[in-house]
């Protein structure tokens, strides 16, 4: 089961979910993240992972999504704090990854002109 409540203040949406992040529930979360980040209005958004019990791979997957799409994220627990900390080092590996592609792809097409 997850519960997920959407808080709003003047400066910030939160997503805060409670239990346990694995399919089916992550579409939820999906779904929610789109609902909420067509209304943000200029404000930050962030999850809150605090009464999280269990992430699956599906969730640590859609995670990552939402941190790539510019979500911030609030923990309390070991588990997501370290769950947030392998993702942001996935994200920034994929983003070095990216460029170096481009990069190549670029000189490439310059050694062929």
């Amino acid at each position: 089961m997850l519960k997920i409540s959407v808080v709003d203040s003047r400066t910030e949406r939160r997503l805060v979910l409670e239990g346990k992040l694995i399919a089916p529930w992550v579409a939820e979360l999906r779904t929610a993240w789109k609902a909420v980040n067509e209304e943000i209005n200029g404000r930050a958004l962030v999850v809150d992972l605090g009464n999280v019990a269990v992430i699956s791979q599906e969730g640590e997957n859609a995670l990552l999504e939402l941190m790539n799409e510019g979500a911030k994220f609030r923990c309390s627990g070991v588990l997501t704090k370290h769950v947030i900390q392998e993702l942001r080092r996935r994200s920034k590996r994929d983003s070095t990854k990216a460029i170096q592609a481009v990069q190549s792809n670029v000189r490439d097409n310059q050694g062929q002109k």
